[in-house]
């Protein structure tokens, strides 16, 4: 592709983007905000089973433990946001590498279902520890992020911080993929006899990359709870962790904007499909089963195949 053609595409996408949440209801820029949180959360779960062949059910766990130090930190002992968000990264990461040591010595549907006895172990903390987490009754009241006194408390406002925000992690994570610790995540996931016979460790990698993992769920939970201002047990159910896992299989886990293809599909799209009334729920899950089905590589896996056939005309 030109490199001029290049910087056109890329400058008609900004100035859509720019120019998007002032035109969309209030409405839409809501649930395009929690597309851009569900994106950061599930570019971890796309990079672990993309690049590591690891189907973690354990990304609500690490968005609560964001979201709940957020709302201990700042409400309760009066820090600055960027207090709160550290600490939850650091518990986050810090638990990830803990669990992770053992379970990820498991593989295929064993290494599933401990992720999965992750997530509800993690539930069940979050509903019994009630003097931290309010239980049932959550935590209300949690301060907005007001860097120099601007405080993003709009949904138009909090767009232009989560989107960038977004937008470089994607940069990061493709600049990673394209790095030596990306070839050998790819030599480990292709061929892992072969990776170990080199002198990888396969192992200490995938903790690794599990606890890279963590920390993005935590740094989205800590955004979900500073935009909503409450957090309760029912965000960060099992049925959140499904809907991670989701958006990284939709979107395409071999891409790197797969996950915010598979984010706008799984909130916008039941919206949109509401007006249908009591049936919406039943096309939902057609159109599920249909892109699994008909895009087998995901959105992302679709789009770069019609480009790389574009471009070889």
């Amino acid at each position: 592709m030109p490199p001029l053609s290049r910087v056109l595409m890329w400058g008609i996408a900004f100035a859509v983007w720019a120019a998007l949440p002032f035109v969309a209801t209030r409405h839409i820029v809501d649930l395009l905000v929690f597309a851009g949180l569900y994106a950061i959360a599930g570019l971890g779960v796309a990079f672990l089973l993309g690049q590591c062949g690891i189907v973690s059910l354990a990304q609500s766990v690490f968005y609560g433990i964001g979201a709940y130090c957020t709302a201990w930190f700042c409400l309760h002992e009066g820090l600055p946001s960027p207090v709160g968000i550290a600490a939850g990264i650091a518990l986050s990461t810090g638990i990830a590498a803990l669990v992770g040591w053992p379970i990820l010595r498991l593989s295929g549907h064993f290494l599933a279902l401990a992720t999965l006895a992750l997530g509800i172990i993690g539930q069940v903390l979050f509903l019994e520890w009630d003097g931290i987490t309010g239980g049932t009754l959550g935590i209300g009241g949690i301060p907005r992020i007001a860097p120099f006194g601007f405080a993003f408390d709009t949904p138009l406002r909090f767009y232009f911080l989560v989107w960038p925000i977004a937008l470089l992690l994607l940069v990061l994570h493709h600049n990673l993929l394209h790095s030596r610790n990306g070839l050998a995540l790819r030599a480990m996931r292709d061929s892992p006899e072969a990776a170990a016979a080199l002198g990888m460790d396969i192992h200490k990698l995938k903790v690794q990359m599990f606890v890279l993992s963590a920390a993005l769920g935590s740094a989205a939970g800590s955004l979900f709870a500073h935009y909503v201002t409450f957090v309760s047990v029912d965000s960060f159910s099992i049925d959140r962790a499904i809907s991670f896992l989701l958006l990284a299989v939709l979107g395409g886990v071999y891409t790197v904007w797969g996950p915010v293809l598979g984010a706008l599909f799984i909130t916008v799209l039941p919206q949109w499909l509401s007006r249908l009334g009591d049936i919406h729920a039943l096309v939902f899950a057609a159109a599920l089963i249909a892109a699994v089905i008909l895009l087998p590589e995901g959105f992302g896996g679709a789009i770069r195949k019609w480009w790389r056939a574009r471009v070889a005309k």
